[in-house]
């Protein structure tokens, strides 16, 4: 963006006096969010600041992208005869409205902050400003963020930090009644430790965010548990009662077993090694035409209120194989996942 819409967007979302509180702006951005540009600047009080300005038109582009992605999926909606298409994408222009609203997106910074504030190992930065296309939020010290754990990180830092990742999406919702829904290597950054101690993971980007008010789903817990047992029967009569299988449709429960295993493997001992390998193996599988577990995927249908922790679920499955991080996994579950550590 041409350094003058920067500044009336910061006239506009922080008044007319904004040079009085950010007594210095990078001119140049820093980073490149999805639909702004972050800068560095410095807040009067001394503090060191990221302003994240929202693109002009972003809205009406990523509305008019929406539009059409909602006629695609009605005339795709026949392929998949188990998908409820419709519901599915209102959820998803729903979320992707609030994607927009940079005071929606600094209420829920907030919390996290507030939630994680004396957190040993997770650092998230304080929202100092904020309007509807702008968020001030305070300067997030970093090495580098988890791409280059992923590019050339040595076992343990890969490890360490695929500890971290998955107890911060899996713990957050019970502390803060949202789920961090936007798994981008680019969003978790490693900081350094306090007094020479191992390094902390600091977390960016609170825009995409599914609200949780009573954290996860007691259910989903309770449905990892029942498949990670291999008790195929209860699994199929439990995902019919969650909406996963539409009433009518016919799905044979081991085929529905093995088409899970991408979500379930991890979950059956205490560690887990992720691996690319293994991560290409499943997609492969469940991919592939020929497979039975294509045409159970086909038969599958996606609640909307599971989209974003769908969405999030598969994006840290991928992120943690091209981590190869070795997880406590099943301990982390029966940890901080509602229903998974109750007998079945």
């Amino acid at each position: 963006m041409p350094t003058q819409t920067v500044r009336e967007t910061l006239a506009r979302d922080l008044g007319d006096e904004w040079q009085d509180q950010l007594v210095w702006l990078d001119g140049g951005p820093t980073a490149a969010a999805s639909i702004g540009q972050v800068h560095k600047g410095r807040w009067h009080d001394g503090r060191e600041v990221a302003v994240k300005v929202q693109y002009p038109r972003a809205g009406e582009a990523l509305r008019s992208d929406l539009r059409q992605l909602a006629r695609v999926a009605r005339s795709l909606g026949p392929l998949v005869p188990g998908l409820d298409v419709k519901p599915l994408v209102a959820e998803m222009q729903a979320r992707m409205e609030e994607e927009l609203d940079y005071d929606l997106e600094a209420s829920a910074q907030r919390a996290f902050a507030a939630a994680y504030a004396d957190d040993p190992d997770i650092v998230v930065p304080d929202v100092v400003a904020h309007g509807p296309a702008t968020l001030v939020t305070e300067w997030l010290d970093s090495t580098s963020s988890l791409a280059k754990v992923i590019a050339e990180g040595s076992q343990e830092e890969r490890d360490r930090f695929g500890d971290l990742f998955t107890r911060f999406l899996l713990g957050a919702p019970g502390r803060t009644g949202m789920l961090h829904a936007d798994p981008h290597p680019g969003n978790f950054r490693v900081v350094p430790g306090v007094d020479g101690g191992p390094p902390r993971m600091g977390v960016l980007d609170y825009g995409a965010v599914a609200r949780l008010p009573d954290g996860l789903p007691t259910a989903m817990g309770t449905l990892i548990r029942i498949a990670s047992i291999e008790d195929d029967a209860t699994l199929l009569e439990g995902l019919r009662a969650e909406g996963f299988v539409k009433p009518g449709v016919s799905i044979g429960s081991r085929e529905l077993l093995d088409y899970l295993a991408p979500f379930v493997e991890p979950a059956r001992t205490e560690r887990f090694q992720f691996t690319r390998a293994w991560m290409q193996e499943q997609f492969q599988r469940i991919n592939d035409p020929k497979n039975p577990s294509f045409t159970v995927a086909m038969k599958i249908n996606l609640p909307p209120s599971y989209l974003l922790i769908h969405r999030t679920w598969l994006g840290a499955v991928g992120i943690l194989s091209q981590l190869e991080a070795d997880v406590a996994f099943g301990e982390i579950l029966r940890e901080l996942l509602p229903g998974f550590a109750e007998p079945v």
